[in-house]
């Protein structure tokens, strides 16, 4: 049996990673994140996973204002040690960038959207939703498996406090007037 060498690049400089490491490092797995200064390999996508991001993706295209773009599974630049990749992103259509764009500016994105994974459930729940808040990300949407079918809970920034507060929890189906006008059937996930 052959045993690989540990890749050089693994080895957390002094300091830990930055943001622009995640372009400099060759053979980085895709969505690798960095979260506190380390990298983070995102596991193989389960099936309703894969599903509720094109469910909330293919639904918000539509309903998105002239000046806003949905993208799904883009870096997020939050600061010199943070750069999370939320599962959809909308951001400011001015800010879209060009077809090289890596990552996005935290003042770029109006709304995160992390779709719980077992492997990344603390991150998703805890860690994730508190950097989206400091870095003054104004919608942030929680979308959990319960039963096969995706609940959304949807928080808002408080700007006095840079927390989010819960204002919603939806079931089958997500009727929202922030940031944009919304209107999904969440019961649809199966065609997805």
């Amino acid at each position: 049996m052959t045993v690989e060498p540990f890749p050089q690049w693994l080895r957390p400089p002094p300091g830990g990673f930055v943001a622009e490491d995640l372009d400099r490092l060759p053979d980085l797995p895709p969505r690798t994140e960095l979260i506190d200064g380390s990298l983070v390999f995102v596991s193989p996508q389960a099936k309703f996973h894969m599903q509720a991001i094109n469910l909330l993706a293919f639904a918000l295209n539509p309903l998105a204002p002239a000046h806003l773009r949905i993208r799904r599974e883009m870096s997020v630049t939050l600061g010199r040690d943070q750069r999370p990749e939320p599962d959809i992103i909308a951001v400011h259509a001015d800010r879209d960038g060009g077809p090289e764009l890596t990552t996005y500016q935290a003042d770029d994105v109006v709304l995160a959207i992390e779709v719980v994974s077992v492997e990344s459930r603390t991150r998703d729940r805890e860690r994730k939703p508190q950097l989206y808040a400091r870095a003054g990300i104004t919608h942030f949407w929680r979308v959990e498996n319960v039963d096969g079918r995706p609940v959304v809970y949807v928080y808002e920034l408080d700007p006095a406090t840079k927390t989010y507060a819960l204002t919603g929890i939806h079931h089958d189906r997500l009727r929202l007037s922030v940031p944009f006008e919304i209107d999904i059937d969440l019961t649809e996930i199966d065609r997805w």
